[in-house]
């Protein structure tokens, strides 16, 4: 569920598919040239292939998992992510409606950084408003050598709005911001600050580009900061072009 999460037209479609009525199981797989996490790649911006499960009973609970392939520095302990997830889903009234949720970020043993974060959506119309907090991590500050740091339970946040554009086509624009912070979002992405995300993306038939942008510069992407000055750079302060195709299928 870090998956394409990234892009806000295909998450106001999941979130439409998530209030439905009956119960159902889903599968999704994806391939895209660059995994982005709230504006900031995954896959040292190389491709990625991912896919997912998930459960969603008629009283509008749901659970599922999602993974992908991940890289953040060559030769790093990551390979794989691997996401569990359950919420609730449903309606307040015409128009509007809610998830809630807890999200499990699992990596490979030796990476040492699963994390776990409880969101929280409001849609209204083709609006989405949507709230994420860090709730457990596994790795310690003071082992990291960072004792100034906090890892703490909802220390960091991450807001976001995202807003769609049904076209007469049938494809879908797709409008999104996004503000991450904390410390833990510097420690797992090696960002210096608090930062802007935002994209505009157009989606159709399981086809999606984004062109996707943060407000970070050179010096808040691993170019030049202490804490990360052995660390190549990802271009988290570049402009970047993103292109996907997911298919879904009802199991």
């Amino acid at each position: 569920m870090k998956k394409l999460i990234l892009t806000s037209a295909i998450s106001a479609l999941g979130l439409l598919a998530s209030t439905s009525s009956f119960a159902q199981l889903s599968a999704s797989a994806t391939i895209t040239n660059n995994y982005l996490w709230r504006g900031l790649t995954q896959s040292m911006n190389e491709a990625a292939i991912q896919g997912g499960v998930k459960y969603t009973g008629a009283s509008g609970a749901y659970v599922g998992t999602w993974v992908s392939n991940v890289e953040y520095d060559p030769g790093d302990a990551y390979s794989y992510e691997n996401d569990l997830y359950f919420g609730f889903a449903g309606t307040l009234s015409e128009g509007v409606g809610y998830d809630l949720g807890y999200l499990y970020y699992n990596y490979d043993e030796n990476a040492g950084f699963d994390f776990g974060e409880v969101y929280g959506t409001l849609t209204i119309g083709n609006l989405a408003l949507k709230a994420f907090f860090l709730t457990n991590a596994e790795p310690d500050e003071v082992a990291l050598g960072r004792p100034d740091w906090d890892f703490a339970a909802f220390e960091t946040y991450y807001f976001s709005g995202d807003y769609s554009v049904p076209l007469e086509s049938g494809a879908v624009v797709g409008l999104h911001m996004g503000y991450h912070y904390g410390d833990f979002a510097q420690a797992f992405n090696g960002v210096t600050e608090g930062y802007l995300d935002y994209n505009v993306s157009i989606a159709k038939d399981g086809f999606i580009g984004m062109i996707s942008m943060t407000d970070l510069d050179g010096d808040d992407d691993n170019d030049g900061a202490e804490d990360y000055a052995n660390m190549p750079p990802r271009d988290n302060d570049e402009i970047k072009f993103v292109v996907g195709y997911t298919m879904n299928f009802e199991l």
